[in-house]
């Protein structure tokens, strides 16, 4: 049988890479769609799909994914913001599934964050909930289970996930119930710098990274992004693709059935 695509991709809401001023550079929503168009997945996983305005505000319908969803008219969508919080940073939120078979169950799952302090241009904050969404599809007669997520990245705060394994302990919980269901891929930005350590933890669930190597974010050289399979999946090809289209890569992974 032919292969199937995974891809993966902190998409920064649309705004492009500039190397001089990455951070006042322009939103191009129509350069994350021709990046997504251009590989031909079959399930794209993504993060930050919606620019935060701060403060817990969320608008609704969410306006990049409506976007998303007309330019992507053969796929099956799943989008949540996570719960509202007035602690929320002005930065990328939400996750989507797109699929170009059926997606069914969808659910979501909230991750919370540990109450680590921290200052935001002289503000005191702690950090907000994560979450994970998850969705169920059959591709080639036999089912799939989909999940998505976008981890707090402590090593901004000044700590590390193996000091607060909450989150990465919550997320091998659903990985270990979705294996007993069968066929599972997990996707997301994971924020650990710690790779090899999250990949053990994972691989201890029966799941394996696709590409636990290439840098795949250009503000600093760490492997944040991964797409973790089981076994009834077997890997035929993995690549992180530069894009200028978001601080971070494009990851595909193409599988057959095992």
């Amino acid at each position: 049988m032919k292969p199937f695509r995974i891809l993966q991709f902190n998409m920064q809401f649309g705004q492009v890479w500039d190397d001089a001023a990455p951070d006042q550079a322009p939103i191009r929503l129509e350069d994350t769609i021709a990046e997504l168009l251009r590989h031909d997945a079959d399930v794209i996983n993504l993060q930050e799909v919606e620019q935060s305005k701060g403060g817990g505000d969320q608008i609704h319908p969410p306006p990049n994914y409506e976007r998303l969803c007309a330019a992507l008219p053969g796929y099956d969508g799943h989008f949540t913001y996570p719960k509202p919080d007035p602690r929320e940073l002005p930065f990328g939120i939400g996750l989507a599934t797109f699929s170009k078979t059926p997606l069914r169950g969808r659910f979501r799952e909230t991750i919370p964050s540990p109450p680590l302090p921290f200052d935001f241009y002289g503000t005191p904050k702690t950090p907000t909930d994560r979450v994970l969404i998850g969705s169920r599809t059959v591709i080639q007669g036999r089912s799939l289970t989909i999940l998505n997520t976008h981890l707090l990245a402590f090593f901004m705060l000044k700590a590390t996930s193996r000091d607060h394994p909450g989150q990465r302990n919550q997320v091998a919980a659903r990985l270990r119930a979705s294996a007993a269901e069968g066929a599972a891929v997990l996707t997301g930005d994971f924020n650990v710098r710690d790779h090899e350590g999250l990949a053990a933890q994972f691989a201890a669930e029966g799941f394996t990274t696709a590409e636990g190597k290439e840098i795949t974010w250009r503000r600093m050289p760490f492997v944040l992004d991964h797409i973790f399979y089981n076994s009834p999946l077997r890997c035929v090809n993995r690549e992180v693709i530069p894009t200028m289209a978001s601080d971070h890569h494009v990851l595909l992974a193409d599988f057959v059935w095992a």
